[in-house]
């Protein structure tokens, strides 16, 4: 699984195909079945075209993509929200985050030991409290198609978009961001347990949204751009 997580951050768009083969070239005798198995288990499989299980049919409901060749020109037009794995020492927990597209500001984040529905649902109600986008982008996810997630969002009058299946790059921010957060501050800490990496990962994302320069904001930070446009 650890290496699952690193080759996967590397090379999102990755099915279980290729997984299994590059495990196997690093020596590792798995096949699919397993692979899959283990990406199911780590809340990656959601960015390849399989059947979803986590919840009945009648209980979920897609919505088309929106934000095809639309500018991004202000922030909180357009959030996005993603799931994550991180490893600890001993176990994992999954990281839900969600971000303003404009700035790449990160609105509201949240750890738990399970996929379950809640640690989102509380995310996205931390970050309807500081705003509220025109447009809110998920993937297919069994959380963020949910009666419960959606129903919030329409609430509030927001227009919802997902990714299509199988296109981990329609939210191509998101997928940025984890990058970071990965390489620049999970692996280069191996936390050991649930609250160090609640406490590490607070400190990262203070560094993220207010001190860290990024090259596509012109050197900015996202806190900078963000305010400076909500």
């Amino acid at each position: 699984m650890r290496l699952l997580d690193e080759q996967y951050t590397r090379t999102p768009f990755y099915g279980v195909k290729r997984m299994t083969v590059w495990l196997q070239h690093q020596g590792h005798r798995v096949n699919e079945k397993r692979v899959r198995r283990l990406l199911r288990t780590m809340g990656l499989l959601a960015l390849y075209p399989s059947p979803n299980t986590s919840v009945p049919a009648d209980e979920r409901r897609i919505y088309p993509y929106l934000l095809r060749q639309v500018p991004i020109t202000r922030a909180n037009l357009v959030w996005s929200t993603d799931i994550t794995y991180i490893r600890l020492a001993r176990g994992f927990a999954y990281l839900v985050a969600i971000m303003d597209w404009h700035s790449r500001y990160v609105l509201a984040w949240q750890l738990s030991n399970t996929l379950a529905l809640a640690f989102c649902l509380e995310t996205l109600e931390h970050a309807l409290r500081q705003a509220t986008p025109t447009i809110f982008n998920t993937d297919q996810g069994a959380q963020f198609t949910s009666r419960e997630f959606t129903r919030r969002l329409e609430r509030e009058g927001i227009r919802i978009s997902m990714d299509g299946r199988g296109r981990a790059l329609d939210n191509v921010f998101v997928e940025r961001l984890w990058r970071s957060v990965k390489w620049e501050n999970v692996y280069l800490n191996d936390y050991q347990t649930m609250p160090e990496a609640y406490q590490g990962l607070e400190r990262y994302f203070q560094f993220y949204n207010c001190e860290r320069p990024h090259q596509s904001l012109e050197y900015r930070t996202p806190a900078e751009v963000y305010f400076a446009s909500a």
